[in-house]
């Protein structure tokens, strides 16, 4: 009787797990859609929200724009360098740079601008967000007749997504003409070679698998650290918000980052 009850137990709290791992991801898309009709609706771009909105796009692109471009070009040239003298050993130097741009490029860059902007503005965004909700200005916001998705939510989400973008693709174009002058110097010689070689690795379907992963990737940092602020727990601490919601973006950008392997090489 007491194994019996045991297992019923255990049985009843798999459940309960199970229900509250469903509603809270049945949250987050129910969050991501109403925000994307959010700002597909003119009446989100009124004044005031396009004042919030902007501020939220400068302090979350801004500040990290050129530490990071810059740190990317650094790890492009020693990358670049490291590969094409390798490849030069062994006698395969014209792979060198497919090898950089499918790695560096279609890789690493994304997933690196997608943490990057994670650790530096989503999930703080996510857990001041939280603050807001614990003292009650979000229900003061609604008592004003201002709505909080409106003012407090969709600013930091599109910001967010942005930035993001805004890394992964000049950090991708940074990279690409690095590359190209850390083999080819500053001549236009093997301009030709190198537009074709990247025309080869970035084929159609590799070209939306880059574009779907980028998006995904923003979607993923900016929503998800959101939706952990409004709909966790009140009595939630600063650092508890955060935490919830890097373990649940790393989920889903490990599963992107998956799928778009599978995607690209099988």
């Amino acid at each position: 009787m007491t194994s019996m009850s045991s297992w019923r137990g255990s049985l009843a709290r798999t459940n309960r797990t199970a229900k509250d791992w469903l509603a809270e991801w049945w949250q987050l898309l129910h969050l991501g859609a109403v925000l994307l009709l959010l700002a597909l609706s003119p009446s989100s771009y009124k004044r005031d929200n396009r004042l919030v909105l902007a501020r939220h796009l400068y302090d979350n692109t801004a500040p990290i724009l050129t530490g990071f471009t810059v740190l990317c070009a650094l790890i492009s040239l020693v990358l670049t360098r490291i590969v094409a003298t390798t490849a030069l050993s062994y006698g395969l130097s014209h792979y060198a740079l497919q090898v950089v741009i499918r790695v560096l490029v279609l890789e690493l860059i994304p997933l690196t601008a997608a943490l990057f902007v994670a650790v530096r503005c989503t999930i703080p965004d996510g857990a001041e967000l939280a603050g807001l909700r614990a003292r009650g200005e979000l229900d003061a916001l609604r008592r004003q007749g201002i709505n909080p998705l409106h003012r407090e939510v969709l600013p930091r989400v599109v910001s967010g997504i942005f930035s993001t973008v805004m890394l992964a693709v000049l950090s991708c174009v940074v990279a690409l003409v690095v590359a190209y002058l850390t083999v080819y110097g500053f001549g236009l010689a093997g301009l030709a070679g190198y537009t074709r070689l990247f025309g080869q690795v970035f084929n159609p379907a590799v070209t939306l698998i880059f574009v779907l992963k980028t998006l995904f990737f923003s979607l993923a940092v900016s929503l998800i650290p959101v939706a952990s602020a409004l709909y966790g727990v009140a009595s939630e601490t600063r650092t508890s918000a955060e935490l919830r919601g890097l373990v649940r973006m790393f989920a889903v950008i490990l599963l992107v980052e998956v799928l778009s392997l599978v995607g690209n090489y099988y």
